[in-house]
């Protein structure tokens, strides 16, 4: 069985999670470590202690280390730049008349580039935006356009079910979600009921909809005669995540039964001949 060391980190406060090989380092919740970037090592909060996992992870980027003061000075002077490049940037689109919302900046230090990510209802010209922006924010601009999802992942926030957004966190990949999976979940066709922070079907309706079908596969349907400890009676619904069965007994009384206690007469005639 494989084992390995694995820890987790964090470059904003309650944001998606990076994980890492701690290699010979061993840091504890709450310290700043460098992580490995295209851009070199950017600092990082460890939420997620080194320990041991049966899982193959190889491939993983290698914690450099704890972070030293200077690391922490260049990081915070990053962070000055990008809330101060924030400002300037907004002021100037606002001159230019532009429907665009900054939704996030980065600053590279290295090469004084600022990467400028925003959202927009339709394409924009931004070609003379970009020297305005080069000329007041001293420093070379790129903009990039991105969709409802993308800046959902960005900016974070609480989801309908009243946890953190699940692409603000973990979620790496968007995946494609249809109306369809809301209908196998048996949830009311109703964007307001349906939908996420973005506006879009709620990614959580892809990755459970496997459940479902693996329920609605097993679970008697809806209307069948089945036999349950408390009695004969018909199934009326289903409820997936506690798997549990609704019966309305011939009584006219209703129960909610586990699954595996209720079965059908074929499970019944199946289970008498079976030997």
């Amino acid at each position: 069985m494989f084992m390995g060391m694995v820890m987790a980190v964090s470059f904003t406060r309650y944001g998606r999670l990076y994980y890492l090989d701690p290699g010979r380092h061993a840091p504890r919740v709450g310290d700043r470590v460098l992580v490995p970037t295209d851009h070199g090592p950017e600092v990082a909060e460890c939420v997620w202690a080194p320990q041991y996992v049966t899982d193959d992870l190889e491939g993983l980027p290698v914690c450099e280390g704890l972070a030293t003061d200077e690391h922490l000075a260049r990081d915070e002077a990053n962070r000055i730049r990008r809330a101060e490049g924030r400002t300037t940037a907004k002021k100037i689109i606002r001159q230019h008349g532009l429907p665009m919302k900054v939704i996030g900046i980065d600053y590279l230090d290295e090469a004084n580039t600022y990467r400028l990510y925003f959202s927009a209802p339709g394409r924009v010209d931004f070609r003379a935006l970009v020297k305005d922006l080069a000329r007041g924010m001293q420093a070379r601009v790129e903009l990039r356009q991105i969709g409802p999802r993308d800046e959902a992942r960005l900016q974070g926030g609480i989801g309908p079910c009243g946890r953190d957004l699940c692409c603000a966190t973990f979620l790496k990949d968007f995946e494609p979600v249809t109306v369809r999976m809301a209908k196998d979940q048996d949830l009311p066709v109703n964007p307001l009921r349906i939908s996420g922070a973005c506006g879009r079907l709620m990614c959580c309706l892809k990755y459970e909809h496997p459940l479902y079908q693996e329920a609605r596969e097993r679970m008697p349907r809806l209307g069948s005669e089945v036999t349950t400890p408390e009695g004969s009676g018909q199934v009326v619904g289903h409820n997936v995540p506690s798997d549990r069965v609704t019966v309305r007994l011939d009584s006219g009384r209703r129960c909610s039964c586990p699954s595996a206690s209720v079965c059908s007469p074929r499970q019944q005639h199946d289970e008498h001949y079976s030997d």
